[in-house]
């Protein structure tokens, strides 16, 4: 009696043993003596023990945040810079026979690459055109990940954290742009107000007569003001508009 329950007993923990439940997003890699026989899930799995093996994995999205490095630009700048990587295994039959540790693997290669690729560009590049340095990375990541069965879906740059004094030299940089910008605003502004002038002056010397409705123009405009004496000489021709003819 005692015997045949030991034996139950056995026959129970070889049928727990042999029943995996793989959920929606997991795959098992199965292993039969050490040779892989194929990829199974989800659902109900049945394995035979001590003669297969199945190892779990994850399909869903993971994000990866990449430690912060430093990089010296391609003009010699010196900055700190971290990213966050977001990537899913697609293959799990390569992501288990193909690298030791997929994850480490893929965290210390999105280092290397944001350095690699970051070296190679120019501090103002790395500020003014972030979105192509996001998609250049996760280019060559993707490529490099491919062999794994991992896809790098997105590649995000954080933070790029500069020194002080390079945060000073910047801000000369900007204002001195800025100032440069509007001294070229001025001159476009004086450029065109002397050829109006000169439009006007033109139009003026070709009829003489405007010329001297302009003269009394501006002595209605001035004579308002009765706290000065203001002298204003005017031509000889004026003087025959303002003194009617004698009859």
């Amino acid at each position: 009696m005692i015997t045949a329950l030991y034996i139950a007993m056995i026959i129970l923990l070889i049928i727990a043993a042999s029943i995996r439940v793989l959920q929606e997003y997991e795959r098992g890699v199965m292993f039969t003596l050490g040779r892989f026989t194929g990829v199974k899930g989800p659902g109900l799995i049945l394995v035979v023990p001590f003669i297969q093996k199945i190892q779990k994995m994850d399909l869903r999205t993971v994000v990866l945040d990449v430690p912060s490095q430093d990089v010296i630009s391609h003009d010699n700048v010196s900055v700190r810079v971290n990213a966050v990587v977001y990537y899913r295994v697609i293959d799990p039959e390569k992501a288990v026979i193909q690298v030791e540790d997929f994850s480490t693997a893929t965290s210390q290669l999105a280092q290397t690459t944001l350095r690699s690729v970051l070296g190679g560009h120019e501090l103002d590049e790395m500020l003014a055109e972030r979105e192509k340095l996001n998609h250049d990375i996760q280019q060559i990541l993707d490529k490099q990940t491919d062999t794994w069965g991992i896809k790098i879906s997105n590649v995000e740059i954080k933070h790029i954290d500069l020194d002080e004094s390079m945060i000073r030299a910047i801000a000369k940089q900007a204002e001195a742009e800025r100032q440069r910008r509007a001294k070229v605003i001025n001159s476009k502004g004086e450029l065109e107000a002397s050829q109006n002038l000169l439009e006007a002056a033109n139009i003026l010397a070709q009829n003489p007569q405007a010329l001297q409705l302009r003269y009394l123009q501006t002595l209605n405009d001035i004579s308002g003001d009765k706290t000065n004496t203001i002298v204003f000489p005017f031509s000889s021709d004026l003087g025959k508009l303002l003194v009617p003819p004698k009859s």
